[in-house]
């Protein structure tokens, strides 16, 4: 088995107006999220990780907008429901937080198997829908990072 590396990337795709593009998570049905996923390999760049992610998740290439690295990161406890993805005794995760300014109108695409359905939601409102703690205080950072 192949277990994951526990360092992510959690991407805020957001509109020059600051509103938030959210996910609905396939296998959490309920869950909302901005773009998040973990390294490919321990050497891919997290650069590349949020690139290849964004592509993946919503099919709009990052490199086409200002994809900007926010120099925040998260250390945060695995949930236990997806921790056996994970090599034994692997607990915790690194997050490394980008933003993704995109045009309102861009297309969206999302994997099914990793997501129902999205929506563009104002950025408080965004936050308040996040289930995720560190996502939720990404976005309400937002103003204050542009």
């Amino acid at each position: 088995m192949t277990y994951k590396i526990p360092e992510s990337v959690l991407v805020v795709i957001y509109t020059p107006e600051l509103d938030v593009l959210l996910l609905e998570r396939a296998d959490k049905p309920g869950f909302w999220q901005s773009v998040t996923g973990s390294r490919d390999s321990m050497d891919e760049p997290l650069v590349e990780t949020a690139i290849r992610e964004v592509a993946e998740e919503t099919g709009i290439d990052a490199t086409a907008f200002a994809l900007k690295d926010w120099a925040l990161s998260n250390i945060y406890e695995i949930y236990p429901v997806w921790r056996h993805r994970y090599a034994p005794g692997v607990t915790h995760n690194t997050e490394h937080v980008f933003g993704l300014c995109v045009r309102r109108d861009v297309p969206v695409t999302l994997a099914p198997r990793e997501h129902l359905q999205y929506r563009w939601l104002p950025w408080r409102e965004a936050a308040d829908q996040c289930f995720s703690a560190s996502n939720a205080e990404a976005i309400l950072q937002l103003p204050e990072l542009l």
